[in-house]
């Protein structure tokens, strides 16, 4: 479910503009990491074991395929892979309190 498509950036003349739109998208970047991490929740959920929690593999798969869209979309790939990294480390943290937690009220 690819969806990489250079993104139509509006001309800005002050920083009050770039401010804006810069908000507009943090709006909505905090929505889709909501999502993403109710999925996260989810695999605390499905996981039989702690062990699961992470999978190297997994994250270098994510990470290389955040770098071809970064390229294909003509955005610096090493900010998206330290940006994914720190996501995905962070995920794994809330993933282990959510896997402890679940076991904890079963």
């Amino acid at each position: 479910m690819s969806t990489t498509v250079r993104p139509t950036v509006e001309h800005c003349h002050t920083m009050a503009d770039v401010r804006r739109n810069i908000d507009a998208l943090d709006d909505r970047i905090v929505a889709l990491v909501a999502e993403r991490s109710a999925y996260v929740a989810q695999a605390a959920r499905i996981k039989q074991s702690a062990g699961e929690i992470v999978d190297n593999a997994r994250i270098e798969f994510i990470v290389d395929r955040v770098r071809a869209q970064a390229r294909a979309a003509g955005a610096p790939e090493a900010v998206l892979e330290a940006a994914y990294r720190a996501m995905i480390a962070a995920s794994i943290d809330f993933e282990r309190g959510e896997f402890q937690r679940l076991r904890q009220e079963a």
